[in-house]
């Protein structure tokens, strides 16, 4: 589960094997085995006992800032054998290898995108024609990035402008069906001009401390990439992945539209643009962390979405250093079977607000 600390002036310090949440006279507890990773988005402070028994449990610290974009964050020390795994990276830059990853994960986005709209269109009968042309827009990119050859700096503008093209008819269609009080104009960030993106940039940037977790947990240098550019202390391969798994974040920002579960007091106005309120980040987290949990299939595999991060980051290292071979069956079944683990405490922590915390809650007490 993620440990999400949500509240202006939260304390997080230890109390034996157990974090302990505090806000005015308000507490609780939770074992440090039961935790993945610990988010801290809003102004909260953090004991240094606190910090040594996530570093000691391999608890990675996460701090973002109100764009949900992660500004900072604290790494256990046991990370993957990385030295061969770079050297690779930096080799098959130059190659057909690099391309072939890009247009992989580029094609990976615009089939998630599809599928999506194709979802959509089926409760849409009214729309179905509007979203056929949009789909159709983008099966045409992708076909187009398919047939690529060459190097990632022969091709990089062609992917780049294939993948933008793509983005601006899928956001078009989703805005089509968006209540019309929510219809927003394209993306927008930093800060958002609408709703739909500042519920859409924050999400974005909960799931992008997953990927870089994912990068660095397998070996993978994540300031070594191929499509973005290299440019100084920019995680280029972080940008790279989470291409194919903004689906996640797509998903729950359009299930809450669509179940009408977006409300006022989820957004506060900023300079030329608009941020999640407390409660608006809350909610998000809370149904991204639910939309994570559910079983998808992964290369002929029933997983969790979020162990789907993981794998494919393992599946890229070892692609990498053992070429032409797949993961084992039982391939990182320990970290499997411990994310397995944290489905019913995830429900119940994920996301929450400390005032909606229970007074008490032990560490033996889940």
């Amino acid at each position: 589960m993620q440990l999400v600390i949500n509240s202006f002036g939260s304390y997080l310090h230890k109390s034996g094997n157990c974090f302990v949440v505090k806000r005015d006279d308000r507490s609780f507890e939770v074992a440090a085995g039961k935790v993945s990773s610990i988010l801290i988005t809003t102004a909260a402070s953090i004991s240094t006992d606190a910090i040594k028994l996530a570093l000691d449990s391999n608890i990675d610290i996460v701090f973002l800032n109100s764009y949900g974009e992660p500004y900072g964050r604290v790494w256990h020390p046991r990370l993957g054998s990385t030295t061969l795994i770079r050297r690779r990276q930096l080799e098959i830059y130059d190659a057909s290898e690099g391309l072939n990853l890009a247009r992989e994960w580029g094609v990976k986005k615009l089939d998630n995108q599809i599928d999506l709209l194709v979802r959509l269109r089926k409760a849409r009968e009214g729309r179905r024609e509007e979203l056929d042309r949009y789909i159709s827009d983008i099966e045409q990119s992708k076909e187009q990035m398919k047939r690529l050859r060459g190097t990632i700096e022969a091709r990089r503008q062609d992917i780049l402008g294939l993948e933008g093209k793509a983005a601006r008819s899928y956001f078009e269609a989703i805005s089509l069906i968006m209540p019309e009080r929510y219809r927003f104009a394209g993306r927008s960030r930093n800060p958002a001009r609408d709703e739909f993106n500042a519920l859409l940039n924050y999400g974005y940037g909960v799931l992008y401390s997953l990927v870089e977790r994912g990068c660095i947990i397998a070996g993978l240098d994540p300031y070594l990439g191929f499509l973005h550019s290299d440019s100084y202390n920019k995680k280029s391969l972080v940008f790279d992945l989470i291409e194919q798994f903004r689906i996640y974040v797509d998903e729950t920002v359009v299930y809450l539209f669509s179940r009408r579960m977006v409300k006022d007091e989820f957004f506060e106005p900023l300079e030329q643009g608009v941020g999640l309120s407390k409660e608006g980040k809350a909610a998000l987290i809370e149904a991204l962390n639910k939309r994570l949990e559910e079983t998808v299939t992964y290369r002929g595999r029933n997983i969790k979405a979020r162990n789907t991060i993981q794998m494919e980051c393992h599946r890229i290292a070892n692609s990498l250093i053992r070429p032409g071979e797949e993961l084992p069956e039982d391939y990182d079944r320990n970290v499997l079977d411990l994310e397995e683990g944290e489905a019913e405490t995830a429900e119940d922590m994920a996301g929450r607000d400390m005032s909606g915390a229970e007074e008490g809650r032990g560490c033996g007490g889940r």
